[in-house]
């Protein structure tokens, strides 16, 4: 695991795991890019977008949480890329579209996932 916001050095080691190694720990990795700014996201983003619909109970998480900064990075460095992983949050993403919260339209969150919905082609299921 990172020990700082400038530790690539363990963000690389970290994403040579095999998936099953790291699991466990995502919860924990996804608090490594809560600001993309940060050198350890630039690391970890691109691995994390390439994990796909498995890693949509993770992005559930970050999604419910109050932190609207955190789900915009997230969506914009995770969910953009990838459409299984965008299907598979659809009611999530239903919710930030059309029904966002102060924080999460002041941080940009709707806008974010209405051009993932757009973008991508995506019909959410209904609620």
């Amino acid at each position: 695991m990172p020990r700082d916001k400038h530790d690539t050095q363990n963000a690389q080691a970290l994403i040579a795991l095999p998936w099953n190694d790291i699991a466990p720990a995502m919860p924990e990795i996804l608090e490594w890019v809560q600001d993309a700014n940060w050198p350890v996201a630039a690391v970890l983003l691109p691995y994390l977008a390439g994990i796909g619909p498995r890693f949509a109970p993770y992005i559930k998480t970050v999604l419910a949480s109050g932190d609207a900064q955190w789900k915009y990075f997230v969506l914009q460095g995770i969910v953009r890329h990838s459409r299984e992983l965008a299907f598979e949050l659809g009611g999530e993403l239903k919710r930030c579209a059309y029904a966002p919260t102060i924080e999460e339209l002041e941080e940009g969150v709707a806008e974010a996932v209405r051009e993932i919905l757009q973008c991508q082609l995506i019909t959410v299921p209904s609620q």
